[in-house]
């Protein structure tokens, strides 16, 4: 068939070339010509929970979705949420997303995506409902765990590096949620309001980079609206700025059941419509969407772009007259030491004193282990997107394995995970300390030469659907913390949940505190590695830890869950860390913040040059050593403070950071390019990106809170 050979032709090219571009649309509305309306109509709505139609008779096959964002799910019934029960759809767990952004690599990010890509393949799938981008804006956001950071610029390398690892296996990726998916209290209707500047500089940057570097194939709809329309329907954001603005070529699907119309969906730029009903032919891009372009409603142009989008990411996926399309492979060690790495490199060590950690097999004899996360498994709980583990290496169960003849352990839960409903009807955790099993494990860590405690959240706590109601420690796990340090002054507090959460307490009364993400398949294995110094703590923290919820600025500013249906974003572009540094609030634990067991000394910064025109390139320099015993990683931030500027600019924001590994006395001369260009900000009055001219303090630090070194640079 000449359609196929000549799709075979396009997917055999490397470049994008504008002749192979010309080649690609040329053969894709051939095929077009030659679809019925009813063909086009099936295409472009699910006929399956997790597939979309092909057209069988022009070789055009079925499409198949995935969840998720770390890992691919189970497989379900064709209609329903039931899994099918197989014995062969289990897959590796990754570590979930704030522990991904938590380890500020994005060769790491690459490799994390590549094995999604690898292990979707593997499934027969063609898209990863994956990254999941949107900002944490607020630390509660029952979603926080899934999403990557409060920061733009960390987000946008991050994803990048993501998808470009899940589209080398051709697997198409999947932004998601386009845009402003920051709560999920009131998602599916809860209106946003955001300026303009806000807008462009926060929370479409991800989105943008996902595109334009990326060349992202899919971009999903978020639930909510924004100024008044929502996602799925809404033509400034699927079609001036994705379409128009960006060139985005790929698909873009609703949210399930993310569609609340058919005429306006279809005409402002929904391609797919995905949902959670079993009547498929009743979805408003089904039936309704043949009436619609019979009665002249909806043009059969608008129907055969949508076609169009389906058919480039088929084209690119190699999905279509086409024998080479990579066959992926699953649960391989490949994968698994990819997920080991990413846990490892994303834990981070908040607190050390007296230098408690690491711990030394030679100095111990007797270990406690005490909390129910030390033998939680996270990989299938929580509502939304899981992962069906070949296996998940708990806490405990990575101690074990290090410690097996050398090290006695014993364990305690010291808590028990629970939950009631508060006078609104909310789920909340039970927070009444269990003094029983408190007694047990203060007599078990007496008793025992160190002790370590599991504590924080679960992903039963923080899920989709819902946002947590206090960043309190739940479940009484605040006494436990107390009672232990006083019984044993060798404890180490590790802290595991996806999000921040209020330590005020719990790290005055800890000498020694960890923070891990959900992490994974391999996470403990990882966090056995880095408690007893295989492995230095590299990991930075993605997002601001406040001193409470109290100081979030939602909760100041009164616009958190909203009202009225409405949700203000008061605090425009001051977003995470912006909001603390430029109000002087001192969180608890900075943005970017992390201990290492090695000392990181920085030096000699300065820039290739004083002076910069505003479409120049700024080469920042600087010395870094290692000065310490132990080798390690340090990830350089490099932010940017603009000098008396004319207009309202954060304190600092962050432009670039590099993650560097040095062994014990070795330095090296780091070089960090940023465009001049990436210092601009968004004129709403002008609508474009304005560069002031005056001065800007580039700043070299550890934190947005540790600057190691500045210097100070003249744009024209």
């Amino acid at each position: 068939m000449v359609i196929l050979e000549a799709f075979t032709y396009c997917n055999a090219q490397t470049q994008h070339t504008s002749k192979v571009d010309f080649r690609l649309d040329t053969e894709i509305n051939n095929l077009i010509s030659r679809m019925t309306l009813r063909e086009k109509i099936d295409m472009i709505h699910g006929n399956g929970f997790f597939t979309s139609a092909g057209v069988k008779r022009l070789g055009i096959p079925e499409f198949h979705y995935t969840d998720g964002p770390f890992g691919v799910r189970e497989e379900l019934h064709n209609d329903s949420w039931a899994p099918l029960g197989l014995t062969t759809d289990s897959a590796t767990f990754m570590p979930t997303g704030s522990a991904l952004a938590a380890t500020w690599d994005t060769s790491l990010a690459r490799k994390y995506g590549r094995t999604l890509g690898q292990e979707a393949r593997a499934r027969g799938k063609d898209m990863l409902l994956g990254p999941a981008v949107d900002i944490d804006r607020i630390p509660f956001n029952g979603r926080t765990f899934e999403y990557l950071s409060e920061d733009p610029v960390l987000n946008a390398a991050m994803a990048v590096s993501y998808i470009e690892g899940v589209q080398s296996q051709d697997v198409a990726a999947c932004v998601k949620h386009y845009a402003l998916n920051n709560q999920e209290t009131d998602r599916e209707s809860l209106d946003v309001n955001v300026n303009e500047r806000a807008l462009q500089e926060i929370y479409l940057p991800t989105f943008k980079a996902a595109v334009e570097k990326a060349h992202v194939r899919g971009a999903m709809a978020a639930y909510n609206k924004v100024r008044g329309k929502f996602c799925s329907a809404n033509p400034y954001l699927l079609q001036q700025i994705l379409r128009k603005e960006w060139g985005f070529k790929g698909m873009v699907i609703s949210d399930w059941g993310g569609v609340h119309s058919t005429v306006e969906a279809a005409n402002n730029g929904l391609d797919v419509e995905m949902g959670s009903g079993s009547d498929f032919n009743k979805y408003y891009f089904a039936q309704p969407l043949l009436d619609s372009v019979k009665a002249d409603k909806v043009s059969e142009q608008v129907i055969n772009e949508k076609i169009r989008h389906i058919l480039y990411v088929m084209c690119k996926n190699h999905m279509i007259g086409d024998k080479d399309r990579k066959e992926g492979s699953i649960n391989t060690a490949s994968h698994h030491l990819t997920a080991y790495h990413v846990a490892s490199e994303s834990i981070v060590l908040l607190k050390n004193q007296d230098h408690l950690l690491p711990l030394h097999v030679s100095k111990i004899k007797s270990l406690a282990v005490i909390g129910d996360n030390a033998t939680k498994k996270q990989a299938h709980l929580g509502f939304g997107a899981g992962v069906k583990a070949q296996y998940e290496i708990t806490p405990l169960r990575g101690l074990e394995d290090k410690l097996a003849g050398k090290v006695a352990i014993h364990f305690a839960q010291g808590y028990q995970e629970a939950y009631q409903r508060n006078e609104e009807g909310e789920k909340v955790p039970v927070n009444t300390p269990d003094w029983k099993m408190i007694d047990q494990a203060v007599e078990i860590a007496k008793s025992s030469d160190a002790a370590i405690i599991f504590a924080g959240n679960t992903r039963t706590y923080e899920t989709e659907g819902t946002d947590r109601t206090s960043m309190d420690l739940p479940f009484g796990e605040n006494e436990l913390i107390k009672a232990i340090t006083e019984a044993n002054p060798h404890t180490v507090v590790v802290i595991i949940s996806g999000a921040p959460v209020d330590l005020s307490r719990a790290v005055r009364e800890s000498k020694a505190m960890l923070w891990s993400g959900y992490n994974g398949s391999e996470g403990g294995h990882a966090m056995a590695d880095v408690l007893f110094g295989t492995v230095d703590p590299s990991g930075r923290l993605p997002f601001t830890f406040p001193k409470s919820m109290s100081e979030v600025p939602a909760i100041v500013n009164g616009t958190f869950p909203g009202e009225n249906g409405l949700a203000d974003y008061k605090e425009g572009i001051l977003v995470g860390y912006r909001w603390y540094d430029t109000k002087k609030i001192e969180p608890l634990f900075p943005f970017g913040y992390g201990l290492s067991y090695t000392k990181f000394d920085y030096s000699n910064v300065h820039t290739d040059h004083p002076l910069y025109r505003s479409d120049g390139k700024i080469i920042v320099s600087l010395d870094l050593k290692n000065a310490g015993t132990y080798a390690g990683k340090e990830t350089v931030q490099l932010y940017v403070h603009a000098v008396d500027p004319k207009v309202m600019m954060p304190d600092k924001e962050l432009k670039a950071f590099v993650k560097v590994g040095l062994k014990p006395g070795e330095q090296k001369e780091i070089h960090i390019p940023v465009d001049v260009h990436d210092l601009a900000y968004y004129d709403t009055g002008k609508k474009q990106w304005v560069v002031l001219p005056g001065k800007y303090q580039l700043m070299a630090g550890a934190s947005s809170r540790d600057i190691r070194g500045s210097v100070i640079v003249t744009v024209r």
